[in-house]
């Protein structure tokens, strides 16, 4: 999540962090060790639909209905619970005895242990929001470090903010002295006797590799495999850091469209004007994505049919998209009320297999309303969509299987509907409707003989 003030204070915080990024963290970079340890992670996050008003029968009717849906059958397993879950007061978010945030009790009357529980009972696993920092009621009142002999007002560094969209009031952290790694520590800890498996570390830029390694290294130490997501708008030049520490990194700002909400609604969730700005996006990032972490082109808003704010086609070309890209698939729908026209694109296993494997696909062509992204299986096999970026006109193209680098005759199928194209050779053609793809597989077609 983000806010239109977002921009502005990460700048002031990006000055600031010329001395954070050079502060010592708990160590140089590691290679990369993953919680994943496989494909991009599929299931669903708050902050689209249920925004700043999550509660913990809403977050378990989610869950329930992942799994009544059919969707986690197909493969979504995370329930995501984003911003607003902690308890503010003017001084930002409340603290534990150990200078933690607190869950908001009116929301979460017993506990966040307990709602990860009927997650977990669902056969689901459970996620979290946070920020970097230490919270402003920790050093007042001067909390102590669970494990050791040192307090909150002794790593916090008061002149630099933190960034925190919700409660604000978040310092950074000294990580030169040995106690600032042991508070991320305790924090991993205790997210582990929660039963969290995934952790959204939201408000993250460059200034704060230092945090980024933290918690890297706290969240591997509990022994409970737990997913680090980091967000948003992160800065490709860091792109080897995030690979190193993290298991998935946002490319982009958020695909939300907030100027498009009926007042008192979070609908429409996004707009095709949104959704464009993730092509380049995936274009850019492709080198940085695969088997070591994930490029996250952020929620994929497919799920209420016209409420997702697009068209069937712009619907299709979201999920081809992110699938193309191996981006993490988490929706950001109302999973409630399902459109049984998204409900199969969600399900299309042909076209989930796109994501799963892996790998992100490079751009070949971006001319005019016409874009080709590519990716080939190491058994041979290639995908390839072909979007229509335009918004009011059907367009045929033309498209050369050399432009692809596919050399010799494949044979094709449409992802959607499985329906064979033959055997093609030398080019193809199709025609796609405005803001619509064609996702196509097109495996080496052998000669037989007889």
């Amino acid at each position: 999540m983000s806010r239109s003030w977002a921009a502005a204070a990460a700048g002031l915080l990006a000055v600031l962090g010329i001395t954070l990024a050079a502060t010592a963290g708990p160590g140089q970079d590691e290679p990369p060790q993953h919680a994943t340890g496989g494909p991009p992670p599929m299931g669903w996050s708050s902050w689209s639909f249920l925004r700043e008003h999550p509660t913990a029968a809403g977050i378990e009717a989610q869950a329930r209905a992942m799994k009544s849906s059919g969707l986690a059958a197909a493969g979504y397993r995370y329930v995501n619970l984003d911003d607003f879950w902690m308890a503010c007061n003017r001084y930002g978010p409340e603290v534990d005895a150990y200078g933690r945030w607190i869950p908001d009790r009116t929301t979460f009357p017993d506990g966040i242990a307990a709602v990860a529980r009927q997650v977990h009972a669902e056969g689901l696993k459970f996620g979290i929001y946070l920020t970097p920092g230490i919270p402003e009621n920790a050093v007042r009142e001067d909390t102590k470090i669970e494990g050791t002999s040192r307090t909150a007002a002794q790593i916090a560094m008061t002149s630099v903010p933190e960034m925190n969209y919700n409660c604000g009031h978040m310092y950074a952290i000294n990580y030169a002295t040995p106690a600032g790694q042991d508070y991320i520590v305790g924090w991993a800890d205790q997210l582990a006797s929660w039963g969290v498996d995934y952790v959204k570390l939201d408000g993250v830029g460059s200034w704060d590799i230092p945090d980024v390694r933290a918690w890297s290294a706290a969240l591997r130490q509990t022994g409970r495999p737990m997913v680090l997501e980091l967000s948003n708008s992160l800065a490709i030049s860091r792109a080897a850091q995030w690979s190193a520490l993290a298991d998935g990194w946002r490319s982009g700002a958020d695909v939300e469209c907030y100027d498009c909400e009926v007042s008192g609604t979070s609908y429409p969730l996004t707009s095709w004007a949104d959704v464009l700005t993730r092509f380049d996006a995936v274009a850019d990032w492709q080198p940085h994505g695969g088997p070591h972490g994930w490029n996250d082109e952020d929620s994929l808003e497919v799920g209420n049919g016209a409420d997702d704010g697009l068209t069937m086609p712009e619907r299709q070309s979201m999920m081809a998209l992110w699938s193309l890209a191996s981006s993490p698939l988490i929706l950001g729908t109302d999973l409630t009320r399902l459109n049984a026209a998204d409900l199969a694109l969600l399900t299309n296993r042909a076209v989930i297999a796109v994501d799963q494997d892996g790998i992100a696909a490079r751009r070949v062509i971006d001319h005019g309303s016409e874009q080709v992204f590519v990716k080939r299986q190491p058994d041979g096999t290639w995908y390839a969509g072909v979007f229509n970026t335009g918004t009011t006109t059907r367009r045929t193209f033309r498209v050369s299987l050399a432009q692809l680098g596919i050399a010799g005759a494949v044979r094709g199928a449409d992802l959607w509907t499985g329906r064979s194209l033959g055997i093609v050779r030398g080019s193809y053609t199709v025609t796609v409707a405005p803001g619509g793809v064609s996702l196509i597989s097109a495996r080496p077609a052998v000669a037989t003989t007889g």
